[in-house]
């Protein structure tokens, strides 16, 4: 009899099921995003400070000449705007991945991950939810660009959209593959410090890769390999209506080899979501 019940197939889960499991977390991750304003205006202070000070500080020093997506010449503040884009969706995926530690030491990453749902699934809608929290913020800051007279074309405001969608994912699946890594809250800054920064400064966010190779043919290299360096472009390209397919398809290939080391890391009978030494789950 046992064995006829451990052959015996379980019911597979239906679409509605599907759907209420995506629109729990999407709205648990809506709730938390409302509820901590702060984590708004501080992801659009740092694109900000950097659009008004950086930029007009270095306008002068830093001219762009005629390259793709961009027909005429440019403004340095309008180069980087697709960087400073790329910099919200950056730090808002580590900071939902500061959240996946946070519920996991309080407990709550338990419950979600003994839910008879897929693993795959349950992170993939945790990773949907924090997109579409960084896609309003990219929104906002586009925003108040708009009256510092950053003005893409207004068919870019639509077609960026896809471009926002994919980097989004592909910056919270990495996000989400270093926060399994992380045993305590407490060491989350430090590591992101060595994530965050190195990716973001070593891209094409703030100057032409033109411009680092004259400077450092190592460093240009560096930045040809770095995946934000491309995402940056997936979203310049799109703001112009263009399309970078060398980016497409390297941000396409990083996200879904982040989500399957996401997936593989948060399984605990073989990832890195295993009990520490301390018997706490880590």
């Amino acid at each position: 009899m046992n064995a006829a019940i451990a052959n015996q197939k379980l019911p597979g889960f239906s679409f509605a099921q599907y759907l209420t499991c995506l629109n729990g977390i999407v709205w648990r991750e809506g709730l938390r995003f409302v509820h901590q304003r702060e984590r708004f205006v501080s992801a659009l202070v740092r694109p900000l400070v950097w659009l008004f000070i950086f930029a007009a500080g270095f306008r002068q020093v830093l001219g762009i000449s005629i390259i793709p997506p961009y027909e005429t010449y440019i403004l340095y503040e309008v180069y980087i705007t697709p960087g400073l884009m790329a910099m919200i969706q950056l730090f808002n995926g580590m900071q939902s991945s500061l959240s996946m530690v946070y519920d996991r030491e309080m407990g709550n990453m338990r419950t979600l991950l003994v839910s008879p749902m897929p693993r795959w699934y349950l992170l993939g809608c945790k990773l949907l939810a924090g997109t579409v929290v960084s896609i309003v913020q990219v929104y906002a800051f586009l925003l108040i660009a708009w009256f510092w007279d950053i003005e893409p074309p207004p068919i870019g405001y639509l077609a960026v959209l896809p471009a926002l969608v994919l980097s989004g994912f592909t910056l919270g699946a990495l996000g989400m593959l270093i926060s399994s890594g992380i045993r305590q809250l407490e060491n989350f800054a430090g590591v992101m410090n060595f994530v965050i920064f190195p990716m973001f400064f070593a891209s094409s966010a703030l100057y032409p890769l033109w411009r680092v190779q004259e400077g450092s043919p190592m460093l240009y290299y560096v930045c040809q390999f770095n995946p934000f360096t491309h995402a940056v472009e997936l979203i310049r390209f799109a703001l112009y209506g263009k399309m970078n397919w060398i980016s497409l398809a390297v941000v396409a290939g990083c996200t879904a080899i982040f989500m399957i080391g996401a997936v593989l890391a948060y399984d605990p009978s073989r990832g890195l979501s295993r009990r520490g030494p301390a018997g706490g789950e880590t």
